[in-house]
């Protein structure tokens, strides 16, 4: 039997590979049947607490949502971000790792950087860990507004160089997140490994959103959102409808009554 990892990185130069974040089981199940990857991003923090930055957001809390997304994932390969100041060092990381693995029983984890963190992610797959990179913007070390990376060369020489990096010890891919569009190309076309494209343009080999912006839950204004879906407005109906029948005296009626 293929594994999903391998299946993943089957699909180099052939098909397109389709990403989502999922918190839950429901939105797991929803987005199951049309996904590759599903991740439980730290994003988390942001979307469903509010939080500032993603350095907020704990190892329980992933651990937690990560459970509950797992029940509604059959086809999917799981993936789950390792929060800011997990991997501080390799031996915290490989701890927190298999900690991950073993309480949610995905399949690898993510984490952000290059060449700083290169022996920690190492470690990791030395230790049969599988391992998702992720270079580009990166939001755990990110203090104010986001900016799009491989303006300036040296910029783009760094992320091309840690990308090949990541590659030689042995992620199975790498989420390349607001990249310029020729440095993910160039990207994406060297490496055997597939990208996993997020503002960075249509030439990597998959894409991934988060959830509540791909179905307008949030009110997101970020140039690489497209909205596929108006579900607050839904919510908002429904909400709207529930009121006025509660109010009329016609919910619950009879048959919605013991």
């Amino acid at each position: 039997m293929i594994s999903k990892i391998k299946k993943i990185l089957n699909k180099k130069n052939k098909s397109k590979i389709i990403c989502l974040t999922s918190y839950s089981k429901n939105i797991s199940e929803a987005i199951d049947p049309y996904s590759d990857i599903i991740l439980v991003g730290d994003s988390l923090g942001s979307v469903l607490y509010n939080y500032s930055t993603t350095r907020k957001v704990t190892l329980d809390q992933m651990i937690e949502h990560s459970k509950s997304a797992r029940l509604g994932i059959k086809n999917s390969l799981m993936v789950v971000d390792m929060p800011y100041r997990t991997y501080r060092n390799k031996k915290i990381a490989l701890k927190n790792a298999k900690r991950i693995l073993k309480e949610t029983k995905c399949d690898a984890v993510k984490l952000e950087g290059g060449s700083l963190i290169i022996s920690v992610i190492d470690h990791l797959i030395k230790n049969k860990i599988p391992v998702m990179g992720h270079l580009g913007i990166l939001p755990q070390s990110v203090i104010g507004k986001f900016k799009f990376k491989g303006k300036k060369n040296s910029e783009r020489n760094k992320i091309f160089n840690d990308a090949k990096l990541l590659e030689k010890i042995g992620v199975f891919s790498i989420v390349l997140e607001c990249v310029e569009s020729t440095l993910a190309k160039q990207i994406s076309k060297k490496l055997k490994i597939p990208t996993i494209g997020i503002g960075s343009s249509k030439f990597c080999d998959g894409q991934i959103l988060v959830i509540d912006d791909l179905i307008g839950l949030n009110e997101t204004k970020v140039r690489f959102v497209k909205k596929f879906g108006q579900i607050k407005k839904n919510i908002s109906n429904a909400a709207k409808n529930f009121s006025k029948e509660v109010k009329n005296k016609k919910y619950p009626s009879k048959i919605y009554s013991y």
